[in-house]
């Protein structure tokens, strides 16, 4: 199935979820600072584990980062 992370295509295995997307993508998870949208809707982090993605689904990996 192909999906649209951060606006690049991406190929990806039938079943993928939010967690093994982003374990996959080395993403810290644990990390407080990232969140997960998927066709424009935040993913709780509760739901990571078992929020399948569909085929051309359009995902943004988002990480708060400080700065001055």
């Amino acid at each position: 199935m192909t999906i649209v992370l951060n606006g690049e295509r991406r190929e990806l295995p039938p079943g993928t979820t939010v967690r093994a997307l982003i374990d996959g993508l080395g993403v810290p998870g644990g990390e407080r600072g990232v969140a997960i949208a998927v066709d424009a809707e935040v993913v709780p982090r509760g739901e990571w584990e078992t929020t399948e993605l569909d085929d051309g689904a359009r995902v943004e990996v988002l990480r708060a980062i400080q700065g001055g």
